[in-house]
């Protein structure tokens, strides 16, 4: 008989020989210190000893901050563990529409709307549009990339932060036969921050470009919501082009310390995805623990003091790394310790481990060729003897795998 299957174990084993397979390894706690084990498939779990935590997303630790947590509790028993429903039948409720308010506010437009995940915020939001064409950096998100190819007619991809390669493309589309139909839609989609490399877009820029063309320009906040701003509104209040920019786009699972994404923008566009965004339409609401876990970090994140100790933290350790001989990328909050050769990067994860550092080795094809590193990010629980760890572990790591 002609087996028509998938050969899973042969794709296994393929990723294996890549160096490219992953696995589940069940953490204690999310905090800036916890215990991990290893992945224990359906046995029970046996956890190690604690380690400092250098590798998640949750920049102003808040993911276990008592306010955080009693206000999810609080949304909990007043309103309920689930939404039980699209927010268009009856998972509409108070909480979720109070939560949009706030984030409206904070990103200074008219109206927002949360989705069930940032990456359903992003693929819900460009097939929704259905651009005729994007432009799209090269070092989008992935939830970015799906979007394009389920909503965009065309995408065309522009050199990595660079504005005047964006010219050049929009120009070439302007004078070819089919830049000249009447009524085209041309979106430009950024990162504001890059989540792999910490470098932030050239928001002024860009967005001079796609006015010149009359193109909309869409941002997505994932990794600067609650850390850039004087408010915590992200890279496009710090680099003031909230008046400029159309859709600004985020989750609330990062610095916001929850679960779901939003978008904000002006009332139009906020009416046209409610009834135009499948993954809005088709989705239950937003759970309201998570509506109100988003809610009371955001209230905290605007206050500014996580982000002040969130920065110190940043520059300590980029300050210790270079001291160590490291070159470490970006500008941001994410700092990427470049090393170069796959299996180096992953040697030095591997020590760094041993010492009681977590921070992940990102490799191809997630970075180019000769490009790996280890992302280290901060969190604003992070103590001074937590920081002088981390320092240490990746000096004495670096020695032990004849890196520095």
């Amino acid at each position: 008989m002609t087996d028509r299957g998938f050969a899973l174990d042969d794709r296994l084993r393929e990723r294996e020989a890549r160096d490219l397979r992953r696995h589940l390894n069940p953490a204690e706690s999310v905090a800036s210190k916890t215990r991990f084990a290893d992945d224990p498939k359906s046995g029970a779990i046996d956890f190690g000893d604690p380690e400092l935590v250098f590798a998640a997303n949750n920049y102003l630790g808040l993911a276990d901050d008592g306010r955080v947590q009693r206000a999810a509790e609080t949304a909990a028993r007043t309103v309920g563990t689930g939404a039980g429903a699209s927010r268009l039948v009856t998972g509409d409720t108070a909480l979720h529409r109070a939560l949009e308010r706030d984030l409206a506010d904070c990103k200074g437009t008219e109206r927002a709307l949360v989705f069930s995940s940032g990456y359903a915020a992003n693929v819900g939001t460009i097939d929704a549009l259905g651009p005729d064409v994007v432009f799209s950096d090269e070092l989008n998100h992935a939830s970015i990339i799906d979007g394009c190819r389920i909503g965009a007619t065309e995408t065309v991809v522009y050199d990595h932060c660079d504005p005047d390669d964006l010219a050049g493309r929009m120009a070439a589309r302007a004078d070819s036969e089919a830049g000249n139909v009447d009524g085209e839609s041309w979106l430009v989609l950024t990162d504001t921050v890059f989540s792999m490399d910490g470098d932030l877009a050239p928001l002024p820029e860009l967005c001079a470009v796609a006015k010149e063309y009359g193109a909309w320009v869409m941002a997505d906040e994932a990794h600067a919501t609650g850390v850039f701003g004087e408010d915590g509104g992200g890279v496009v209040q710090h680099q003031g082009v909230a008046d400029r920019v159309d859709i600004q786009l985020g989750t609330l699972s990062k610095a916001l310390a929850s679960q779901g994404g939003y978008v904000a923008g002006d009332e139009a566009l906020i009416e046209y995805l409610l009834n135009a965004a499948r993954t809005f339409v088709f989705s239950t609401g937003l759970a309201p623990p998570a509506a109100g876990a988003a809610r009371e970090a955001l209230r905290i994140a605007r206050e500014g003091e996580q982000r002040d100790r969130l920065w110190t933290t940043v520059e300590q350790l980029r300050d210790g790394f270079e001291a160590s001989g490291y070159e470490v990328a970006g500008e941001s909050h994410i700092l990427p310790v470049m090393v170069g050769d796959r299996r180096d990067a992953l040697a030095l994860e591997t020590a760094v481990r041993e010492r009681g550092v977590v921070a992940p080795a990102i490799r191809p094809p997630t970075v180019p060729v000769g490009t790996s590193r280890l992302r280290v990010a901060p969190m604003a629980t992070h103590t001074d003897d937590d920081v002088e760890t981390c320092l240490s572990a990746f000096a004495a790591a670096g020695k032990a795998v004849e890196l520095l």
